[in-house]
């Protein structure tokens, strides 16, 4: 059975478009994590957070250094293995799980507000883009579909 020129290539045109949004992805957390390390005082207070103790900056920078750090990194290596489409499915499923937290806490405490709101509306752009321009196949598989 042969597979038609055009479809090939617009495989290869949403395969590149992925890698580079991934690259995306991974630059933005990593300068996020970067931030929150170098004044952890400022990010906590523009995502309003008051950490207070040990205990709640070591709880900060788990999630804002360590998460972030994961997410960045995960983000770079499906990226780069761009054969893999299950990397960036992951990738995804972790950008995509903050603004799906933001949502389950808008039902007891309301929308976020001011930056917040618009970090999580481009968490969810994000998320849902790689989601749109992955590799035909099952979502979460381990290869394309042929």
């Amino acid at each position: 059975m042969a597979v038609p020129f055009a479809h090939i290539a617009n495989a290869a045109l949403r395969a590149r478009l992925r890698g580079q949004l991934l690259s995306v992805a991974a630059s933005a957390h990593s300068l996020a994590a970067l931030a929150a390390l170098l004044d952890p005082d400022r990010v906590a207070d523009a995502m309003g957070l008051f950490p207070v103790g040990v205990n709640g900056y070591s709880q900060f920078f788990a999630l804002y250094v360590g998460v972030r750090l994961a997410t960045a990194g995960l983000a770079l290596l499906a990226a780069r293995q761009g054969d893999q489409p299950i990397l960036g499915d992951l990738a995804a499923l972790f950008i995509l799980a903050q603004p799906l937290g933001r949502l389950v806490a808008a039902f007891a405490i309301g929308l976020p507000q001011g930056l917040l709101f618009v970090v999580s509306g481009f968490e969810l752009a994000v998320g849902l883009a790689l989601i749109g321009l992955r590799p035909q196949g099952r979502f979460l598989s381990i290869r394309p579909s042929p």
